[in-house]
Order: C-alpha cells, then sequence, then structure tokens
C-alpha cells in the first residue's frame, strides 16, 4: 500500500535552512499531513518561540479556513463514542467527505500522561486516504478539550478538510468549551433513560443540538425507544433555542450501522437552516469573539506562572495557605504583587 502521505519523510527544514511559516502554510494546503500534524504540535506547544511561529501560521491560513462542518460528540464514557465516529465517519468517506477526528484524551493530573489511543480505536477508518485523525491531550483543561483544539480545527480546515468532528473526553459543567467551536453539539445517550437522565447534568442537555440514543439493536431495541420517549418529554420541560427549535431525539446503532444516516442528516438540516436564517455566521463570529477573550486569559495565566518573582515566592506562599496562616485572597494578593512588581515612587 502506497504511503498517503508523500511528504512524510521530508526533512523539517526547506533548502538547507529553518522552515518558515509560509513553508508551513504551503505544504498543508497541499495536503502534506506531516506539516498539518507538525503546525499543530507548534500550536499545543508551550515554548514562546513555538507559539509565534504557530501564530504567524495560523493567521496566514485563516483565509483559507471555515468551509467545513464542525460538530462536536460527546457522551458519557462508555456510550461508545469512539465506535460511532468510526461508522460514521466511514459513510461520511464514502460520500466524498474529507474528514477530520479530533479525539481529546484526558490528561491525568498525577502523571500528565494521556492515552491517546483513537487511532487505534478507530483503526478502520485511519487507514483511509481523506482521514487525518490527531489525538490531542487536554493538558488540564476544562470542558474536556484541549487548549488549542480550536486552532486546530482551522489548521485542518485550510488542509482541505470539509468536516471536522471533535470527540470529548465526555460530560461536565464545562462543556461549553466545545459548544464554542462547533456548529453542532451531538449528545450520545444510552438506553436506560432513567439512569441516564439523572447522571446528565440539565446545562449539558440543553447545550445539545440533538440527542442520539446508541446501541439500539438487538434485546437493546425496546429499552432505546423507550429512552428516546423519556428523552422527548424531558426536552418539552426546556425552553427551546433562539430559532424555537427543540433537539430532536434520535436512535442508532453504531455497531449495525442503523439510524446513522439519519444522525448525519439531521445535522446537515439544522446547519443548512442556520445558514438560511443567518445564525450560522453569526454564531460562528461569537465563537471567534469567545476564543479571543479565552486566549487572553490563558496567555495571562501562563505570563502570570512564569514570572520569575511568582514562582520565587510561590512555593512559600502556597505553604501558608495551606498551614491556614494566609488565607487564600491574602494569598493570591501577595502573589499578583509580586507579578506587578513593586509599585513606583512619586515625588512629592
Amino acid at each position: 500500500m502506497p504511503n498517503i502521505n508523500p511528504h512524510l519523510d521530508a526533512p523539517p527544514h526547506a533548502g538547507g535552512r529553518q522552515r518558515t511559516p509560509s513553508d508551513y502554510v504551503q505544504a498543508i494546503r497541499e495536503g502534506d499531513r506531516s506539516s498539518l500534524s507538525q503546525a499543530i504540535t507548534l500550536a499545543e506547544s508551550t515554548r514562546p518561540e513555538d507559539q509565534a511561529q504557530a501564530r504567524h501560521i495560523l493567521d496566514a491560513c485563516l483565509p483559507h479556513t471555515g468551509d467545513s462542518i464542525r460538530v462536536a460528540i460527546t457522551g458519557v464514557p462508555g456510550v461508545g463514542k469512539s465506535t460511532f465516529i468510526e461508522t460514521l465517519g466511514g459513510r461520511l468517506v464514502e460520500a466524498g467527505r474529507r474528514l477530520a477526528v479530533l479525539a481529546i484524551d484526558p490528561t491525568s493530573e498525577r502523571t500528565k500522561g494521556s492515552i491517546l489511543g483513537d487511532k487505534t480505536r478507530m483503526g478502520t477508518l485511519a487507514r483511509h486516504e481523506e482521514v487525518f485523525i490527531r489525538p490531542s491531550p487536554t493538558s488540564g483543561s476544562l470542558g474536556g478539550v484541549a487548549q488549542t483544539t480550536r486552532e486546530t480545527i482551522l489548521l485542518c480546515e485550510a488542509a482541505g478538510f470539509d468536516t471536522v468532528l471533535v470527540e470529548t473526553v465526555g460530560v461536565g459543567q464545562s462543556e461549553i468549551k466545545v459548544h464554542s467551536m462547533v456548529d453542532f453539539f451531538l449528545l450520545l445517550a444510552l438506553a436506560g433513560a432513567g439512569d441516564e437522565l439523572q447522571g446528565i447534568k440539565r446545562g449539558i442537555v440543553e447545550m445539545a443540538d440533538a440527542i442520539a440514543i446508541n446501541k439500539a439493536d438487538g434485546e437493546n431495541r425496546a429499552a432505546a425507544d423507550r429512552a428516546q420517549a423519556a428523552y422527548q418529554r424531558a426536552l418539552q420541560l426546556l425552553p427551546p433555542d433562539d430559532a424555537e427549535r427543540t433537539p430532536p431525539v434520535l436512535t442508532c446503532s453504531a455497531r449495525t450501522g442503523e439510524g446513522i444516516d439519519r444522525v448525519w442528516q439531521t445535522i446537515t438540516a439544522f446547519c443548512a437552516a442556520a445558514q438560511d436564517d443567518g445564525s450560522f455566521e453569526q454564531r460562528r463570529r461569537q465563537q471567534a469573539i469567545y476564543w479571543m477573550h479565552q486566549t487572553i486569559e490563558h496567555r495571562l495565566q501562563q505570563d502570570f506562572f512564569n514570572n520569575p518573582a511568582v514562582q520565587a515566592a510561590l512555593d512559600d506562599v502556597e505553604a501558608q495557605v495551606a498551614a491556614g496562616t494566609l488565607s487564600s485572597l491574602a494569598g493570591a494578593e501577595k502573589l499578583l504583587a509580586q507579578h506587578h512588581g513593586p509599585e513606583p515612587e512619586t515625588n512629592t
């Protein structure tokens, strides 16, 4: 089988010189997956020089972004997200679409390591020439998404991928992060509706553009139908979205493929309606502003903890707060004072 990436063995330097952002952009636009992966790695890096280069690459790629459908797929662990994506992805490739899958893996708070196993779980899908799968660690960020997931979406779009699926870690209070970077938010659920309705926070259900009851096959079919009815009743109690839409509740089986096409039809119909009424572009504009604010917060936090004065005082202040001799508020104020430096002297 020929290498699907003819540039894979290309050296990291072009013509004996360090690669420039223009080199990366040209290669990404030509479909060089190695360069795409390297650009994503630069965006994920915490090194200032890598971040600066990533910003130049993203700025140059920006005119070539936006022409995709961005879909988030979330649900409790064990709901079958990876199997669902592999089945759906296979259908999309058959239909002629180019698919990028951003599989976000949880990062251990103890070891800072992550599993990054979605290429293994999506083995069949990963072999398709028109599919790019990028597992990324959350690195402790909230919402089950990596800090740079949005930048990765833009880079994949610049590389010509017209469908981007973002698989999140699970469901949680901060899932608004992924909701704020996609066009459609799909919540996968399981049969046994009573238990699942208790286990999923109302805020997640409110954000969903559709709910799909997975594993609706065999002996589980009747239970899936009951779960569908229970979710439909629950959604009637929630206010509709701005377009007066109530999220549909579907059933499907990622194992057999039943109902998968209908889920995709629901996604495309939603996006088409949003484009017709103008809410599609409005949502994307609001998302861009939101992520500008998120980036500012992230960079300010990085700048704060990289400040040598803060680093020198941090252990001592943390020890005082832990011992109860200093309040959390006072500790924060003390570190902020270190960050800001001494007050300038004024002449009286």
